[in-house]
């Protein structure tokens, strides 16, 4: 962990000396661990708290766990937070209106864009690059009251669905099993909400970056539908597949975050039709009556027990009898109708090289570098990456990949993933289905030593980014009473609000989120 500005800062009476230790005591009257927005909120409501101090108590925790436990999730410290929290403390003294989000402190991973904190996606070569502006999306919560917290520590890149290590800040451990992996890639994030380091936090999703890691660190981990949310601002890996999402230990969290996230961005053409497609409030739709008359479809063969851990195969269909209970028709062993034709490895295109170009071009003059594979002859990466930035020597740098290949076009234009949308969506109407149900993982966390070789049981790449789905993980249970997996519910395009319903509604039922062990409360 880092602390940008230097060894020593003193910030509106509070001294983060090396390792920016707060010497303040943590909140007085709420203790921040598991807390909800709502609960943190109510709190300075009734003065039985201050912001400052809720953003003491999570720099405290923080402090306190991430190094000594070597879970390696924060990668930098905001050390303009404190005074942040200083401002609204004395806005709600004046009587004026707190935004929608004033007070959460978030964890953001390290590929968007902070104007207070570098952004370096993982990779050494851009330590020092610290953008003028925020990401769109990180621009809207702040209006919105929050607070950047932190930077997280995210797979270099964001290359690797398997584990989270960084050229820039090393590796990142699973916050219940320190000889897991946490997946990849926004690993830091879900590591360090899973213990109360921020109330909720930010990763991307290109195919699984927030799902996976959200499931198995017990949280409730959203891919919006694509192009409801921004990505200007954020270090792409793919532009086309791409897309920010809030990753929180409780559902009503997600849904108020994406209540300030979504919408239409000038800078993001794939957002042009957010704004009328997007609810207007995701919360509203949270009911727990919300699976009564639902019908869902187990998706095939995600759910094949033939490739999957007995335990994950056994805590899947105890969360089906729940459903069940719950009022939700079950659609058993359902498939896609020539799914496997429709859906092709070719599909995705590396376009990696060229979208790191256009997001370099957007910096200026004072851009780091012009072409990401400099590094490549500077030696700024780590070895796990090294292989993907060769392959992306064989691709152009200026000339749009869709002009030479056609799965390289825009989703829009792609007439191969616009074919598997309606393939599904054809599906699912014709059996009535409101969403598709699966386990988010078939298999455990990988230890650490063996991330890449024992990679398997993935279910969030593949359909979901490639037709532009939406999709939610909501804690399914603990995997030998320790580790956490997830139960993932897919939809339509712009069916976020309703996912997000049924989650709840599964969510509030069941009570599976449990904190990790090694994480307890502090004492005041």
């Amino acid at each position: 962990m880092k602390c940008w500005a230097g060894a020593a800062i003193a910030l509106a009476g509070l001294t983060l000396a090396a390792g920016c230790r707060p010497t303040a005591p943590p909140a007085a009257g709420i203790q921040v661990m598991e807390a909800s927005l709502d609960t943190l909120q109510q709190a300075i409501r009734t003065g039985d708290t201050r912001c400052v101090s809720v953003v003491e108590a999570y720099l405290a925790r923080i402090e306190a766990f991430d190094g000594p436990r070597e879970l390696g999730a924060i990668s930098l410290l905001n050390p303009a937070a404190r005074a942040q929290a200083v401002e609204i403390d004395a806005a709600l003294a004046r009587g004026e209106t707190p935004g929608a989000l004033f007070c959460a402190p978030l964890l953001i991973k390290d590929n968007f864009d902070t104007d207070d904190l570098p952004t370096t996606a993982g990779s050494i070569a851009l330590a020092g690059h610290r953008p003028d502006t925020d990401a769109q999306v990180v621009r809207r919560l702040r209006a919105a009251g929050a607070i950047v917290v932190a930077k997280t520590n995210m797979g270099e890149w964001a290359f690797s669905p398997r584990q989270t290590v960084s050229s820039s800040q090393g590796r990142t451990v699973n916050a219940y099993a320190s000889g897991r992996t946490p997946a990849g890639s926004s690993g830091g994030t879900a590591s360090g909400v899973a213990a109360s380091f921020g109330v909720a936090g930010l990763g991307t999703d290109t195919g699984n970056s927030v799902r996976g890691p959200s499931a198995h660190l017990g949280l409730v981990g959203l891919r919006p539908t694509l192009g409801l949310v921004s990505r200007a601002g954020i270090v792409p890996l793919a532009w086309d597949r791409d897309t920010a999402g809030p990753m929180t230990r409780n559902v009503r969290d997600a849904a108020r975050l994406l209540n300030v996230m979504a919408g239409s961005d000038p800078e993001d053409r794939y957002t042009l039709s957010a704004d009328a497609r997007r609810a207007a409030d995701y919360t509203a739709a949270l009911d727990l009556e919300a699976l009564q008359g639902r019908r869902l479809a187990v998706l095939w063969p995600h759910a094949d027990p033939q490739d999957s851990d007995p335990e994950v195969t056994a805590l899947f269909s105890r969360a089906l009898e729940d459903l069940e209970r719950l009022g939700a028709t079950l659609l058993p062993a359902w498939r896609v109708p020539e799914l496997e034709t429709l859906l092709t490895p070719d599909m995705f295109c590396a376009r990696f090289r060229y979208d790191m170009a256009r997001y370099l071009e957007g910096l200026g003059p004072d851009a780091p570098m012009t072409d990401v594979l400099e590094v490549l002859d500077t030696g700024q990466h780590s070895p796990d990456v090294e292989a993907g930035l060769r392959r992306a020597l064989d691709t152009e740098i200026d000339r749009h990949p869709g002009d030479t290949d056609p799965n390289c076009r825009e989703f829009a234009d792609h007439a191969a993933r616009q074919a598997l949308l309606a393939a599904v969506t054809a599906a699912m109407d014709a059996d009535a289905v409101d969403a598709l149900v699966f386990p988010t993982w078939r298999h455990a966390p990988a230890p650490v030593e063996t991330a890449i070789e024992d990679y398997r049981g993935d279910n969030s790449q593949g359909l979901v980014p490639a037709a532009g789905l939406p999709a939610v993980t909501v804690p399914m249970g603990m995997l030998w009473g320790e580790l956490p997996t997830g139960l993932q519910f897919a939809g339509r395009r712009w069916d976020d609000a309703r996912l997000l319903a049924m989650a709840y509604a599964y969510e509030q039922a069941t009570a599976h989120r449990r904190p990790p062990r090694g994480f307890p409360p502090l004492s005041p």
